[in-house]
């Protein structure tokens, strides 16, 4: 009679569940890899952080904002009609603002188009030290205080920048930060673009 205490070796793990299981692993690594690849590669592509909007090609969302500087004033779009202008979404809380700020800066220097700032969702005392810490290349800057504006618009943060022609039709959008090179490579052909009546 078998002691109790002496039990049967339990059956080896089957070597087919432990395929399996490596198999499942591999697939799991090699689906990662292949989108950690996908996302370098879109990295690297131009107009990444440009989001498509349903507003391009379309007139710009009606506005009456005031001014930052001057708060009794209110502009809209009626007082932008005629000429075309670039409207830049700012904050005093966004880090990313700070980076595109010296190029935005440069280009506004060249007196090509109007550029509007577009302060979002700011305490004015914030927004008017920023602008007094960094320079103020706007010709005017709207505030939107609460950010329901910005939902017609359909901004959905900062820095976010567009492209409006004269007629108050939006003709680009770009939601990020702006370098030198999506200025030369998308902004400026677009407003050529408009100047050429196209």
């Amino acid at each position: 009679m078998n002691n109790a205490s002496e039990l049967p070796p339990s059956p080896p793990r089957s070597r087919g569940a432990l395929t399996f299981a490596l198999i499942i692993i591999g697939l799991f690594f090699v689906g990662l890899m292949g989108l950690l690849y996908y996302g370098v590669k879109q990295s690297d592509r131009a107009g990444r952080d440009a989001l498509p909007s349903p507003l391009i090609g379309k007139p710009a969302p009606a506005f009456d904002l005031p001014l930052l500087h001057e708060p009794n004033k209110r502009v809209t779009n009626a007082d932008l009609a005629g000429q075309p202008y670039v409207m830049n979404v700012w904050g005093s809380w966004c880090p990313e603002c700070r980076v595109e700020h010296p190029v935005l800066t440069q280009f506004a220097l060249t007196k090509r188009v109007r550029f509007i700032g577009y302060n979002l969702k700011d305490e004015r005392p914030d927004a008017l030290r920023w602008l007094e810490q960094f320079g103020n290349p706007y010709m005017m800057v709207l505030a939107d205080v609460e950010g329901r504006t910005a939902i017609d618009w359909g901004i959905y943060g900062a820095p976010e920048t567009f492209l409006v022609d004269g007629n108050g039709v939006i003709r680009w959008k770009h939601v990020g930060a702006i370098d030198q090179a999506i200025i030369d490579h998308q902004l400026i052909p677009t407003l050529e673009k408009i100047e050429a009546g196209r």
